[in-house]
């Protein structure tokens, strides 16, 4: 057993959050925030990774070979859907505050009223 994924997840995560945290520029701290995300990957990948597996398709397959888990490999799937959509969604408010405040610094945009 290696914890080499492990501790690849645990560095991307410091990283991205070390990134977040020093951040002056909203397209800086959003690309922090993905790497951060990327973490969960290579969590989720080293999770379910076996070694000498085979791919989990089962035709023409004897009986007690090794596979990786499937469920894995649909959660690593749905996780970049979710990272992909989460990315789009706050690149899309950093344009509108662009817009709107002509500023990516997150120290010069006022406070929200509403």
């Amino acid at each position: 057993m290696s914890y080499l994924p492990y501790a690849l997840a645990v560095w991307l995560l410091v990283v991205g959050l070390y990134g977040v945290v020093t951040s002056r520029h909203l397209v800086h701290l959003i690309v922090c925030l993905t790497v951060c995300q990327s973490s969960t990957y290579v969590l989720l990948l080293g999770v379910g990774y076996r070694k000498h597996a085979t791919a989990p398709i089962f035709k023409g397959i004897p009986l007690g070979a090794k596979a990786t888990d499937p469920v894995v490999q649909a959660l690593v799937l749905t996780d970049v859907v979710v990272s992909v959509t989460v990315l789009a969604l706050l690149l899309a408010v950093a344009v509108q505050v662009h817009k709107r405040e002509d500023t990516l610094d997150p120290d010069e945009i006022p406070a929200v009223r509403g």
